[in-house]
């Protein structure tokens, strides 16, 4: 990536100044980006990703290029940027869901098989031996359901489509005598909708598709009492949507569809009156897209399918505002993925497809969205024309390491292509990325800067 905004006068000043052995130190300031990461080993679309209590990513089940339910799973470890196979499911599945529990281990719930049969069957992964238990089915059959950890410590599992009908049912989990209950079923029927968990311990549903429409329809469920209410309706029915809680507590919804292809409108529900403001639509209008809320407040829409196909585009929501703003696209177009937020503030989004109408195209690569972190680049200092130094400041502590353009580059930089130095020394201004290279007696390298943390 080059630098902008470098002058012939700059430029001359840095050269002489390295030509001496003077210091350059430049100021940094970062803007947002997505770079590949390391791939899967096996591509897959539809699938989970459970972010572990551990900073890792298991990703699991899914759909593979032939179409086929995946029963692999493996875990992204984001300190070498590398994923790894681990044990694989008892059950291959896809449109399932995966949820942390307490004790560290994740439940995955229901979905459809090789043969596009719905699942009841359920387990239960140990990431510390990588290894799948299989445990009570559910009471229900179900896929394009949601599943939402209570803070009782139950989980929540509402809603889908069982292989004759669409559900109203409802059941919990509950980890500690691994046990299905059947509770009192939801008001409406619905499957692609969206479940959040409210700050007051109520989860809201919202949206999705019946045979008898209702797309709009809203409700509430109260684990005192184990009841749904409904709630206000959204200003626009849709499905495919997603649901994302805000720091201040209330819910954005955005995208979608009305059945007759994807939609760019949004509302936020606030759950003090219970009740929906359609708020600016989104720059893109999308569907199977992925919602990520930022350590800043902000929320990032990325990639999703239009009306043409899976696409690229990215955009981020500033609650503050209630502005959509266009950032930088994804490197791949892409629908059905997955997002996780990282513990270091960046967004790994891996897999999905890039084919409109099936998955037979779905994909093995791995991005994420960095820049905007929680740490500060206080100074670049260029000693000569081999050494960088590069000093940042995270929760009051100084931290600096070195890399030699000519050497390995150790765990905090990453070497993938080739740049000149220049583009670095002469400017006040950088992206995320360090444009770090010799200009004689040397390769090039390219550096990459992540937090600390």
């Amino acid at each position: 990536m080059k630098a902008h905004g470098t002058s012939t006068v700059q430029l001359a000043l840095a050269v002489a100044m390295l030509a001496i052995g003077l210091p350059v130190i430049v100021a940094a300031q970062f803007s947002y980006t997505w770079i590949y990461t390391g791939s899967l080993n096996t591509a897959r679309s539809f699938h989970t990703a459970t972010l572990l209590p551990n900073g890792k990513v298991l990703v699991a089940g899914g759909q593979g290029t032939n179409g086929n339910a995946l029963a692999s799973a493996e875990l992204y470890d984001p300190a070498s940027g590398t994923w790894t196979n681990t044990g694989s499911l008892n059950a291959a599945r896809y449109y399932h869901t995966a949820t942390q529990l307490p004790n560290g281990k994740v439940l995955i719930a229901g979905g459809e098989d090789i043969y596009g049969y719905t699942l009841a069957s359920a387990e239960l992964c140990d990431p510390s031996g990588g290894t799948w238990t299989t445990i009570n089915p559910m009471n229900n059959a179900r896929t394009g359901h949601t599943a939402t950890l209570l803070p009782n410590g139950k989980v929540l599992v509402a809603g889908g489509y069982d292989p004759y009908s669409y559900l109203a049912s409802a059941e919990l989990y509950d980890p500690s005598g691994g046990t299905w209950t059947t509770i009192n079923p939801m008001n409406n029927a619905r499957t692609g909708h969206t479940a959040t968990l409210l700050p007051n311990g109520t989860v809201l549903v919202a949206g999705g598709v019946n045979p008898d429409g209702g797309w709009d329809r809203a409700e509430l469920y109260n684990p005192a009492n184990g009841t749904w209410t409904n709630t206000g309706s959204m200003s626009t029915y849709r499905t495919g949507h997603t649901a994302t809680l805000l720091p201040n507590g209330t819910v954005l919804v955005a995208g979608g569809t009305r059945g007759n292809g994807p939609i760019a409108s949004a509302e936020l529900y606030d759950p003090a009156s219970g009740t929906w403001t359609a708020i600016n639509p989104m720059n893109t209008a999308r569907w199977f897209h992925t919602a990520t809320l930022l350590p800043n407040g902000e929320v990032l829409v990325a990639g999703g399918s239009e009306g043409n196909g899976p696409i690229a585009s990215a955009e981020l929501y500033d609650p503050t505002s209630g502005t959509w703003t266009n950032t930088a696209s994804l490197d791949t177009a892409r629908k059905a993925h997955t997002a996780t937020l990282l513990p270091n503030g960046t967004v790994l989004v891996a897999g999905g497809t890039t084919n409109i109408y099936s998955n037979s195209a779905s994909l093995a690569s791995a991005e994420l969205y960095v820049g905007g972190l929680p740490f500060q680049i206080t100074s670049i200092v260029i000693t000569n024309l081999y050494d960088l130094f590069i000093t940042w400041n995270t929760t009051g502590t100084t931290n600096v390491v070195q890399a030699s353009p000519g050497a390995a580059a150790d765990g905090s930089f990453s070497t993938t292509s080739f740049t000149d130095l220049t583009n670095i020394v002469v400017t006040t201004t950088i992206t995320n990325f360090c444009d770090v290279g010799a200009l004689t007696n040397g390769p090039a390298r390219y550096y990459r800067i992540w937090s600390p943390q």
